[in-house]
């Protein structure tokens, strides 16, 4: 079977793994990654790491139609409906759905589910590409859709990266994707450099939109173009102008006038700690 010819069904499987707990030492050293306050609630982007393995393995799976191997992650979209403590025992779930055609290959939807004593608390949608497969399905490719120009928002900070962020990033998620490493890792799988991990931005953008939430946060970003490293990220953090209670976020590289990432974050509205632009 061909990169042009992949099947068009997903395995009706669904990966559960039971009694997962938070390794003190390791939350720290993603607190500490973010520049965030310690605390014993796990961040939301945390959460995600852990369940990471889990999801992973099914995209690894031999009966999985798409390679795993340079897969593009094109979002991430998040509900959790209340804080997790780093002492509760977490049951993780993962199946994949929707594959379906994307004009530059097909596209996968890889969901997690955290429950604690049988509450869902915690649910992630992934959005994965696989360029250049084709589904088996006969029903054509989408067209690409039109994008507006990019207008850059009024800049409310700036995130400066270095060489070193995909590695110390891959130290505390388990996320040793070579193309995040090294130049020449990055150069062994057809890229020009190494770039940030998606979950990296992700996690910066939540921890900075909401410091210390106390309640449920929503949140999805969604990537455009790849940050290299090192490399420097201009961002805004605003207030929705259609739901005030949310954070409209931007990343964006101003040498290329081009958008890193999109996104927006939602807490809790009664949240006391509430939302910050900075």
């Amino acid at each position: 079977m061909g990169r042009e010819d992949a099947p068009s069904y997903l395995p009706d499987v669904q990966h559960v793994v039971q009694g997962v707990t938070a390794d003190r030492a390791e939350l720290t050293r993603f607190q500490h990654l973010l520049r965030s306050a310690v605390r014993d609630q796990l961040p939301s982007a945390y959460l995600h790491t852990l369940a990471f393995p889990v999801a992973m393995s099914v995209l690894a799976r031999p009966d999985f139609p798409l390679p795993l191997l340079g897969m593009v992650h094109l979002s991430n979209e998040v509900h959790q409906s209340r804080q997790v403590g780093a002492s509760e025992h977490l049951e993780i779930t993962a199946r994949a759905e929707d594959l379906r055609a994307h004009p530059a290959g097909t596209q996968v939807d890889l969901v997690t589910e955290i429950s604690v004593d049988g509450e869902r608390v915690w649910t992630g949608r992934s959005v994965y590409l696989a360029r250049g497969v084709r589904i088996a399905s006969g029903t054509g490719t989408p067209d690409a859709p039109v994008r507006p120009a990019f207008s850059p928002p009024v800049p409310t900070g700036v995130w400066r990266l270095d060489a070193g962020t995909g590695r110390r990033y891959a130290a505390v998620s388990g996320d040793w994707n070579p193309i995040h490493l090294s130049r020449p890792t990055a150069k062994l799988l057809g890229m020009k450099g190494a770039i940030a991990h998606g979950m990296y931005l992700a996690a910066r953008m939540v921890d900075r939109a909401v410091p210390a939430p106390s309640g449920a946060i929503d949140w999805r970003i969604d990537f455009h173009t790849p940050v290299p490293l090192p490399g420097t990220v201009t961002t805004s953090f605003r207030r929705s102008d259609e739901d005030g209670g949310r954070i409209d976020v931007v990343g964006w590289s101003t040498e290329l006038r081009r958008p890193h990432f999109t996104g927006w974050v939602h807490p809790d509205r009664n949240d006391p700690d509430g939302p910050t632009t900075a």
